[in-house]
């Protein structure tokens, strides 16, 4: 029921329902702001044995486990990390809620490094603080780097407006999986290389009350009242659709009747054109020329860049609607360069020959590569590598005005394509969704506008200016980050130290990973 679950999360009860047991919710007309008795003079209750159980990022957890990296994942102070480089653990929670406005405070102990790249990203949060509001929330933190502190940085806004509360070991209250979101000061802290509004790895919160009711809710609360009768209506059910149409009302439709629908071409044949259009990674773009690696991204053969990816023009293969096939191949080339050491590229990774194979719901982006072990130097090549995996939505495989168009495909990153990023990725791993237009007709038109050309690694933007699960977002080319150059200007109002955030972290060379992002690439029109 949407206004329990609006009680719940107001409650936040955050913590505690498990002190108040029933009464909070009892207490509806409060929790929404409706008219209703108010308890006098509500007290403040006091929180303890709370923890939070969050990750901050699970891409950038496994950046820094990369060969790429050369980090490591440091917790102190009493928080602790799950195996498997998992989510950490802040403990020790101390806090209020207020009777009154559902209004929740606590502070954790423990805290979090994370370090790479010789020290050139070195960061720790710690100071760890929960805070509820209605049906919202932040987490709070310090931000430590080599060159100081910025205290009480809100660094994500939490969603409890679907969270359903639980019970947990001794009668704590908990509240499972909270989505939480990067926000503004966040992203400013992070030198705008992580966007507002990126997903980060939900909350979970548990909290006792000091002092627990004595006895336990004798039942469930009641329901709040939705404003629907309580007894069935009188009025007669609509009939059945196997009912007789004499028994349907007049304004009823037969039941044979359909509304019109327009058919898709039912055809088979060659490919004459085509383009696909995908950004490989929006984050290992950003990565690539952003403050660690420095490097470029650069298109051949025909490919070109855009704000978003890259587009790959004149597709050849063979398309068959009545067996739900597709297959085609597309010209041009991408070549990511970074980290020069001695006038060579540690980093650089080229695909070419990108393909389009699609069975029904299922599909392959296949891709020769070409890759360089970044601690052996050594290149190897793969011809045809099964690069990702596609979800093809169901009925995309159809044809309209010879066209064949897939929109913003799913694309997941394959056991055999974690090979051409050297590890960095791990199967499954998200990648930029693609767009795919094949003509089957020479007149046919393919739809689109123009998009980029050039090397992404001079004044061509390659990389967009979010970011997504992977390492920084950013403009990628001109080596700017975050919409400005790595440590400019940009500021964090700080609340502890007077050091301005943006600048602060930005000397630390911080790159945060981001998820993928679905592709919006430019797409040209092809005329007759």
């Amino acid at each position: 029921m949407a206004a329990t679950r609006r009680l719940i999360a107001r409650t936040a009860a955050v913590a505690t329902a498990a002190a108040l047991g029933a009464t909070v919710f009892a207490l509806p007309a409060l929790a929404d702001g409706t008219t209703g008795s108010k308890p006098a003079a509500a007290p403040t209750m006091e929180l303890t044995d709370g923890t939070l159980e969050w990750g901050v990022k699970e891409s950038f957890r496994k950046y820094l486990a990369s060969p790429f990296s050369g980090g490591r994942i440091t917790v102190r102070d009493g928080a602790v990390q799950a195996p498997g480089n998992g989510a950490f653990t802040f403990s020790g929670g101390k806090g209020t809620y207020d009777t009154a406005t559902h209004g929740t405070g606590t502070a954790f102990d423990g805290g979090v490094n994370f370090y790479a790249h010789g020290g050139v990203l070195d960061i720790t949060l710690s100071d760890v603080k929960l805070a509820t509001s209605g049906t919202g929330g932040a987490i709070t933190v310090d931000v430590t780097t080599p060159k100081g502190t910025v205290d009480d940085v809100e660094f994500a806004a939490l969603d409890l407006s679907a969270v359903k509360p639980g019970r947990g070991e001794g009668g704590a209250m908990v509240f499972a999986d909270i989505p939480a979101t990067l926000t503004r000061a966040g992203a400013e802290a992070f030198d705008g290389q992580y966007k507002e509004g990126d997903a980060l790895d939900p909350a979970t919160l548990s909290v006792k009350a000091v002092t627990p009711p004595t006895t336990e809710p004798t039942g469930e609360p009641s329901p709040e009242p939705t404003g629907k009768p309580t007894t069935e209506p009188t009025t007669p059910a609509s009939p059945s659709p196997s009912a007789p149409a004499t028994d349907r009302p007049a304004t009823d439709k037969p039941a044979t009747e359909k509304p019109d629908a327009e058919k898709p071409d039912a055809v088979r044949g060659e490919i004459v054109d085509g383009t696909l259009d995908w950004g490989v990674k929006e984050s290992f773009r950003a990565y690539v020329t952003g403050p660690i690696a420095h490097g470029r991204a650069e298109t051949a053969n025909g490919a070109t860049a855009s704000a978003n990816g890259y587009r790959f023009p004149d597709a050849t293969g063979r398309f068959d609607a009545e067996k739900q096939t597709l297959k085609a191949r597309f010209q041009g080339k991408v070549r990511f360069l970074g980290h020069e050491e001695n006038g060579a590229y540690t980093l650089d990774l080229s695909l070419s020959g990108m393909e389009i194979r699609a069975n029904g719901t299922g599909g392959t982006l296949v891709a020769d590569v070409s890759t360089k072990d970044r601690t052996t130097k050594k290149v190897s090549t793969y011809t045809g590598l099964a690069v990702a995996d596609l979800e093809i939505p169901a009925g995309g495989l159809t044809a309209k005005d010879g066209v064949v168009k897939l929109s913003a495909v799913p694309a997941t990153l394959t056991a055999d394509g974690t090979k051409a990023f050297g590890g960095m990725y791990g199967a499954g791993e998200k990648l930029d969704a693609l767009t795919v237009a094949v003509a089957l007709d020479k007149d046919a038109e393919l739809p689109g506008a123009t998009g980029g050309s050039g090397s992404a690694g001079g004044s061509s933007a390659t990389g967009g200016s979010g970011s997504a699960d992977g390492l920084a977002g950013g403009s990628v080319g001109g080596g700017s980050v975050g919409g400005g150059s790595v440590g400019g200007a940009g500021s964090l109002a700080a609340t502890g130290s007077g050091v301005p955030a943006g600048a602060l972290l930005a000397a630390s060379g911080v790159v945060v990973a981001a998820g993928a992002g679905a592709v919006a690439a430019a797409r040209r029109r092809r005329t007759a």
